[in-house]
C-alpha cells in the first residue's frame, strides 16, 4: 500500500472525542488522512462498501482506531465481524476507548485486537498516544497486502 493510499479508520461516536483525534494527527509533520464513522453499523457498512461506505477506498484501512461503546453495534461485535472476514481479517484494531473494563479488555484480545489503548484526558498525553500509533501502524508495521480487499473483484481462479 503506498503512502497515498494509507489512511485510518475512526469509529468513534463523541464527535468531541472524534475531534480531537482527527486534530492530534493534523499536527504531525505528514498527517495521515481520517475517515470518521460514528457508530458500529457505519463501520461495517464503510467497510463492506455499503452506504456512505460505497465511495470508500479500495484498499483497506492502515488501521482501526475502535471505540469499545459505541450505538447501534459495539466496538467488540465489530471486532468480531472484522475477524471473522476473510478480506478484512488482517487490518489492524486498535481499540481506542475510555473503558478500562478488564472484561472489555479481555474480550478486545480474545477477539484479534492489535492493541487496547485508553483514552488519556490530558490531550498533550492523547496526541503523543496517537503519534504512536501513527508511527507504529503506518510507518513500522504496514498491513499485509491481501488478494482481494472489500470492493475490489476477487482474483480469477
Amino acid at each position: 500500500m503506498s503512502d497515498a493510499l494509507k489512511y485510518i479508520l475512526l469509529a468513534e461516536d463523541d464527535p468531541m472525542v472524534a475531534e480531537l483525534v482527527v486534530h492530534a494527527f493534523a499536527q504531525q509533520e505528514s498527517p495521515p488522512k481520517i475517515v470518521h464513522v460514528r457508530d458500529g453499523v457505519e463501520t461495517l457498512d464503510f467497510l463492506h462498501g455499503r452506504a456512505r461506505g460505497g465511495n470508500r477506498p479500495a484498499e483497506n484501512p492502515a488501521v482501526l482506531l475502535l471505540d469499545v461503546k459505541m450505538p447501534r453495534m459495539d466496538g467488540l461485535e465489530v471486532l468480531r465481524q472484522i475477524k471473522a472476514d476473510e478480506r478484512l481479517k488482517t487490518t489492524p484494531v486498535v481499540m481506542l476507548t475510555s473503558s478500562q473494563d478488564e472484561r472489555d479488555v479481555r474480550e478486545s484480545y480474545e477477539l484479534g485486537a492489535n492493541a487496547y489503548v485508553v483514552k488519556p484526558v490530558d490531550f498533550k498525553r492523547f496526541a503523543t498516544v496517537l503519534k504512536q500509533i501513527e508511527t507504529f501502524w503506518l510507518r513500522i508495521n504496514p498491513p499485509p497486502l491481501v488478494d482481494h480487499p472489500v470492493g475490489a473483484s476477487p482474483p480469477p481462479t
